[in-house]
């Protein structure tokens, strides 16, 4: 059974400017946040909303497993929730 599962699909939230999903960990529920500013430095270019969703549902792996590094190294962000940036997401991109 894993320790951490991705219940949903991500969704655009155009509050945040960013591709938003869930994560549960336990008893711990949050939302991930991947904005469209950390995957401007990854795809050389600022993404729509729809490019957007598809780089996060094209590549799951590396953004889930950012969210876990982020989980495991107790870096949530105040509002108990994660903001992906560019760095933890090259960090989980595997070599």
């Amino acid at each position: 059974m894993p320790i951490f599962v991705f219940p949903d699909e991500p969704v655009w939230n155009e509050d945040a400017d960013a591709v938003e999903f869930a994560v549960e960990v336990g008893e711990y529920r949050g939302r991930v946040f991947v904005p469209r500013r950390a995957l401007q430095t990854l795809l050389g270019h600022t993404p729509k909303p729809e490019e957007a969703l598809q780089a996060v549902s094209l590549e799951p792996a590396v953004f889930e497993r950012a969210v876990e590094l982020r989980i495991l190294d107790r870096a949530l962000d105040p509002d108990a929730n994660v903001h992906l940036t560019a760095r933890d997401i090259r960090r989980a991109v595997p070599q």
